[in-house]
């Protein structure tokens, strides 16, 4: 990320009651990821799952109204289980990088670094992401829906700690 798109990173942290091996375990293990990843309410398929360097998680989630939207994660590296550094993007069927469907201004690209800390058996994620090669119209964009991406990350997480209350 360069100096001037870092004040528009976005970071979120969440405690999840299970040990980090456990909690990075879902994160790339296609048979959990499919059970808790995405927004509330959407139902999500996964296309691939290659956890390696420039290996891609494809999938796609279909609301309750049947409206399908495509995103993939191109993984940069991975350090089990302390670490996951992905570039988030929206996608097509065949896993083409495609705008968001819902704006152009928002960024084509978003780089995300995952940081799990085991505290008392217990996994602090710390999620950082903020957009690459991005204008500064998108830059601003993604600023502007801080808020909405929390809240949307919080239904995602409250999903993970139900996936992992039952696991």
């Amino acid at each position: 990320m360069s100096e001037n798109q870092a004040p528009y990173e976005l970071e979120i942290t969440r405690t999840f009651n299970a040990p980090r091996d456990i909690v990075f375990q879902a994160w790339t293990d296609v048979d959990q990821l499919k059970q808790w990843w995405g927004p509330t309410g959407m139902k999500l398929e996964v296309s691939k799952l290659e956890v390696r360097p420039q290996g891609i998680f494809h999938y796609s989630m279909k609301s309750p109204e049947g409206h399908i939207m495509w995103g993939k994660f191109v993984f940069h590296e991975i350090v089990a289980p302390e670490k996951l550094v992905f570039v988030n993007s929206f996608s097509d069927e065949e896993a083409n990088t495609v705008p968001a469907p819902f704006s152009a201004d928002f960024p084509i690209e978003i780089k995300n670094t995952l940081i799990f800390s085991e505290q008392d058996g217990k996994t602090l994620l710390t999620m950082r992401g903020g957009p690459i090669n991005a204008t500064e119209a998108q830059l601003q964009f993604f600023k502007s829906m801080h808020e909405s991406m929390q809240q949307g990350f919080g239904g995602t997480f409250d999903q993970l700690d139900a996936f992992l209350a039952k696991a």
